[in-house]
Order: C-alpha cells, then structure tokens, then sequence
C-alpha cells in the first residue's frame, strides 16, 4: 500500500500510476528462506525503469523521510584547528542540518596537498561519534593520502548529546507519533547529505571525487543517502550494506527509530533495496566488506548469493553499463568497520586518486593492530568491541598514527555550545518532532546510556 500521506506534495493520481506501473514488473519469490532469494525480495524486472520513474523513486523516497526538496543552508562556522600528526590539520567545524539544528565535525585535511582534493565522509555505526577509533583513524588514514576527511557526531552523541556522551544511542530512544521514525531516518540521512554539501562547498575539493563509508547503522544511512543524492560517487559500507524486501531483517529492526521505522516508510517502492543502489549505481559504485561471522548481518541468508541476486536486480532497474556491487566477505571476522584496511584503501584509491598516494604501494604503509594501538594510545572503542573478532582485530593501513584526546576532539567551546544548547540536542529535535507530529511537547527520558566517555 502506497503512503501517500509522507509523499508531500506529489499528486496521488501520478502515484497510483507510477505504482500500476511497477507492480506490473514485480514478481514475488515463492520461497522467501531460500537462501539465494532470500526475504521475498522480487525477481529481476524484465525491462530497465526509465530516468523518469528513477527520479520519482527518489523523489517519493525524500518525501516519505520528511527530506525536505531544499535542505537547510550549511553557514559552517570555523572553531579553529591543531595539528594531530605531521602533515594532518585537523579542523573544528559545525554546519546547520533539519529543524534548524547544527552538527558539530572534525574535518582532516592534508597539510601540503595542491590542488583539488577527494572528499570523504565518515557515518558512524550505533554508538560511534566523532571521537570514536575509527572515525579517528580514517580521518588521519585518508588526510595523509591526501584527502579532505569530514567525521561528524550522529544526533543522540557527544556534542549532539545533552550530557556529552559517547555510546548514549539517544537516538534509539521511542517517540510518539506515527511518523516520528521516518523523520529520525530522515534527519540522519540528511546529516549525510549535508556532510557531503559540506565537503563540496570547499574550494580545496574536486565535487566530483566525494566518497562516503558507513559502518553498521551507518552503512544503512549511507546506503540511502547515496540512492538519493547523486553527487556521492563511492561509496563502501561494512556491517551492513544488505539492503532487503519488506518484512526482511532491515524492516525488523529492533532499532526501530533510527533503521526499521525508517526503512519501514519505504514499503512503498516495488524492490526497494535494489531501487536506491540502482539510483546510485547510475552515477558511482560500491564497494561492502562483510565478516562471515557478523552477526548483526542476516545469516546465512545475506552472503554471497544476496548480493548476487541484488547486483542482477539493479543491473536489470538501472540499465546496461551499470557497474555491479563489489562485495567481499572475511572468513572468520565479526561486526567491524573493514574500510580502514587495505582493500578498501587500494579501492578508494583507485577511484578517487588520493594525491599523496600516487605511485605509493600501499601494503609499504605498513598497518596497525587496531586493539593494540588502542590500548597504547587510549583511543576509544565502544564496549566489547575491542574483541579480536570485531574491531580490535582490524590490520588497518598505517602505522605510527596518534590519537588525539576527546577534549580536542570537541568542536564546540564549553561557553558557545551551553549558549546554543537547543541547537545540538537530541531532546530538541524530540521537542520540534512532537509539536509537528500533532502532540504534546513531552519529551521522554533519553535511551539508556551505554558507555560513559572516556576521558
């Protein structure tokens, strides 16, 4: 059933013929356990969709996430910056978002690069910020190969936490209304897209070499900023990246505000896993790194004959030429960000060039144990993660990186941030939400704090 209601102000007749139109080149599967075909994901269209029918998927999508058409303006303000390691300038920076809040950044940038740089976006997993080690890491990897890096706190974390907490998840946090989730999703997936309109609004990056890398939670919002904003042009997800059919693990998300709910509002589009990777595919690529002991992936279901399947079904959507999804799984491995190590480096650099890496062999870098720089540098990992199957065990590229502390790593001054407290709050956009969704201005008490910062 279509959810005309969230679609704004598309008409309901072009909708009902948009969607007769699709139906036509649905086929369910007959068995939805089956392991190549898994979670009643449709067969293969018969005929590519046409540009026109591409662009409405994304347009109903925006408008079902409450994205509005013009986002907010950025006015970035500068906080100033230091310099975590030789070559590497970090910057404190903060730009607007939806409901007129503003996200706190570090942005890392390459000391001596010429020229126009690749930008790339770091989207956090469930518990991550700005300060957490791979956030950190991939800012100084991709900035000392020459690349503006843009790590930024998800709503509900650090700055954007009315406590400053890492590991709050206030975002998971229950909300009435019945299109509180949708807006979650969609203020989430704005963040992404404003962080790439940040990257692009620079004078010193080519807007044409943006990547974005998602992990877990985030690799879900990347995966559906990059369906809806074109200029994303690589795009590599880890924990994640298994976009399914209704009722699938994505729509059954215990994490229903920022994931389920969200993913939930997109029923309406007739294989809309396959839809938003075609509506990326079309204008870049992706590469996902999954362990085939990631848990928080559907197993056995989501490996290798899932993203066959989903390959053959956005080929068959988006068209002859369309690059297919490159995918990899790691025998062994658990729930981890594999985008710092190096196939994933060697990919991006392949793709965006990275200036300071030009005619360099990466595996020369050499690489580092993730657990054991961790615990020399006090970098943080959320809780547990430290296992050598999960994060710790990560062989990252590079070796000899520090990790700054959390105090510089606060893009907003004590005095500045406490005067403009609403601006950063999950409990403001909670407030603003409520008002609009027709109800009481109640504000529940915020998910339970996992983790306390480290300080």
């Amino acid at each position: 059933m279509l959810h005309i209601r969230s679609l704004g102000h598309l008409s309901a007749l072009a909708l009902c013929c948009i969607a007769s139109a699709c139906a036509a080149q649905q086929t369910q599967r007959t068995d939805p356990t089956d392991h190549a075909h898994p979670f009643n994901t449709p067969a293969a269209v018969a005929k590519s969709a046409t540009a026109k029918q591409l662009e409405a998927w994304r347009e109903q999508t925006r408008h079902a996430l409450f994205i509005p058409d013009q986002m907010p303006a950025l006015a970035p303000h500068d906080f100033g910056s230091f310099t975590p390691m030789p070559g590497v300038v970090a910057h404190r920076i903060t730009y607007g978002t939806q409901y007129g809040m503003r996200i706190p950044a570090i942005v890392y940038a390459p000391a001596h690069a010429k020229g126009k740089l690749p930008a790339v976006v770091v989207v956090a997993g469930h518990g991550g910020d700005k300060t957490t080690w791979y956030e950190v890491y991939a800012g100084l990897l991709y900035a000392s190969a020459g690349a503006v890096v843009v790590t930024y706190d998800p709503i509900g974390e650090d700055e954007r936490n009315a406590d400053h907490l890492s590991d709050a998840r206030a975002h998971d946090t229950r909300l009435a209304g019945q299109d509180s989730p949708a807006r979650m999703g969609g203020l989430m997936i704005g963040d992404v897209m404003q962080a790439v309109s940040y990257a692009a609004s620079r004078a010193d990056v080519d807007p044409k070499r943006i990547a974005v890398l998602g992990y877990s939670m985030g690799s879900f919002h990347a995966a559906l900023a990059a369906g809806l904003d074109p200029r994303i042009r690589a795009l590599v997800l880890s924990g994640g990246g298994d976009l399914d059919g209704n009722g699938g693990s994505w729509d059954s998300s215990t994490k229903i505000m920022c994931q389920g709910g969200p993913y939930r509002a997109l029923s309406f589009l007739p294989d809309k896993g396959a839809i938003l990777y075609a509506l990326h595919q079309r204008s870049g690529e992706t590469l996902v790194l999954n362990g085939s002991e990631d848990a928080l992936v559907a197993t056995p279901h989501h490996f290798e004959g899932f993203f066959a399947d989903l390959s053959t079904r956005v080929a068959a959507l988006a068209g002859p030429g369309t690059p297919p999804i490159e995918y990899r799984f790691y025998k062994g491995i658990g729930h981890r960000p594999s985008w710092v190590n190096l196939d994933a480096a060697t990919w991006l650099n392949d793709r965006l060039k990275f200036p300071l890496w030009h005619n360099v062999a990466l595996a020369s870098l050499g690489e580092t144990h993730i657990a054991e720089w961790a615990a020399a540098t006090g970098a943080h990992i959320n809780a547990t993660y430290d296992a050598e199957i999960r994060e710790g065990g990560i062989r990252a590229v590079g070796h000899g990186f520090p990790a700054p502390s959390r105090e510089q790593l606060q893009a907003v001054p004590v005095a500045e941030w406490q005067a403009h407290r609403d601006a950063y709050i999950w409990q403001s956009w909670a407030r603003q939400t409520l008002i609009t969704e027709g109800l009481p201005p109640n504000v529940p008490e915020p998910a339970a704090v996992k983790e306390a910062p480290k300080k």
